[in-house]
């Protein structure tokens, strides 16, 4: 049945959980699948597969309207199916997560987790489980996040939720990664990658395989690393997944610095600061910032490179989450060497400026490098006299008010 042709209520509903599954499996969706009239938990399904994919294709354009959070949540009332509300907070948590959004986060999981221990649904605890320990990981409490994921991946496992396991797996990964447990580290993302291809699911093998990257780039094994993400970085651009587009450039543009091809990191970085920007996450903005970066004091640029991490760290302060120091060996790398280079007082002077978004005007060798007058965040002249917008959030930043 072609899109705009309406079909009956429960073809519609089986149809919006075909695609629904078929996102959270990692394969295409049919371009032509029609949805309207689709009972409220089924587009409930295919909002929750949704989250993450930005830009979608031809055949979940009109799902986009009928996933609307706010119009599911009226349905969900008028039923009186508060189950429904409690999954849809969830949603709404998940959202915020790739939106950098770290209040919502906090706010929507344990409305959902209170509301899910009502139910006694184990399903729903897992999901603000998982949520609230994204957020003590970013928070830099690696304990707690580690217990989190722990209960996260117990849970999983007793209730033979296999993907939920593996995601689990792959996050306490994660926490090894950043606690310097490499050996540790790897071991959980093994394990996380074969349940991952035993589902046949690929958004937890991507998962997976990326934290299996990070650590070999850790360990100074840029080959195999870029070897890994290289074949998820066109998954992710297939699917409109800009945040994983963006993680991955950022990591192909270190490897490509450490190797000492500045220009092509430069190039990978421009290009992971434009999915940054489609997310509208100053998390993932800074992250691009900060290889850029690192590119211009590999280039010796110093100047550049410290404004630039001074607008990178306000983006992070605008969240309230200034880049724990387990995740500053590549900050530090770039630091270093523009500080070596300009001495304390100018760097210190120029991270300054960043951080305010003024102008810093250097003659600089990587020409192509538009993103310092293209969406950085920065309300400043830049040296083709172009003038960029702040970008930077309106959002509190008392998030540490409540353990997770």
């Amino acid at each position: 049945m072609a899109a705009g042709h309406t079909c009956g209520p429960a073809r519609a509903s089986a149809r919006a959980r075909r695609a629904a599954f078929a996102l959270l499996s990692g394969v295409d969706v049919h371009p032509d699948e029609d949805f309207d009239g689709a009972d409220v938990r089924s587009l409930w399904l295919l909002a929750y597969a949704r989250c993450g994919f930005g830009n979608p294709r031809p055949g979940l354009r009109e799902a986009v309207e009928l996933t609307d959070l706010e119009a599911l949540g009226a349905r969900f009332r008028a039923l009186g199916d508060r189950w429904g509300e409690a999954a849809l907070l969830s949603v709404r948590a998940t959202r915020a997560v790739y939106q950098g959004d770290l209040v919502a986060l906090r706010q929507h999981a344990e409305a959902a987790a209170t509301l899910f221990r009502e139910f006694g649904d184990r399903w729903g605890h897992l999901q603000s489980c998982e949520q609230l320990g994204v957020l003590a990981e970013i928070a830099g409490d690696y304990a707690a996040a580690a217990r989190l994921h722990q209960d996260c991946v117990r849970d999983a496992e007793e209730l033979q939720l296999w993907t939920s396991a593996s995601f689990g797996l792959a996050r306490l990964g994660r926490i090894a990664l950043l606690t310097g447990d490499l050996e540790r580290a790897t071991e959980y993302h093994e394990q996380a990658r074969r349940l991952a291809v035993e589902q046949s699911h690929r958004p937890a093998e991507q998962f997976a395989v990326t934290g299996l990257a990070l650590g070999a780039r850790r360990r100074g094994d840029l080959e195999t690393a870029q070897t890994l993400l290289r074949p998820w970085l066109d998954w992710n651009r297939r699917f409109g997944v800009d945040s994983g587009t963006a993680l991955i450039l950022a990591q192909l543009g270190y490897a490509a610095e450490q190797r000492g091809d500045t220009e092509g990191a430069a190039a990978l970085h421009r290009e992971g600061l434009a999915a940054a920007r489609r997310t509208g996450d100053p998390r993932a903005l800074a992250l691009a910032l900060e290889g850029l970066a690192g590119a211009h004091a590999a280039a010796d640029h110093p100047e550049r490179a410290a404004c630039l991490l001074g607008r990178a760290a306000a983006l992070r302060d605008s969240v309230g989450m200034p880049l724990p120091a387990a995740e500053r060996i590549d900050v530090d790398r770039a630091s270093e060497r523009a500080r070596a280079s300009l001495g304390e007082a100018e760097f210190a002077s120029a991270f300054a400026r960043g951080r305010a978004g003024q102008a810093v005007r250097e003659p600089h060798s990587l020409t192509a490098d538009k993103a310092y007058s293209n969406g950085l965040g920065l309300d400043c002249a830049c040296d083709d006299g172009q003038t960029v917008s702040r970008v930077l959030p309106a959002r509190s930043s008392d998030l540490r008010t409540t353990g997770p």
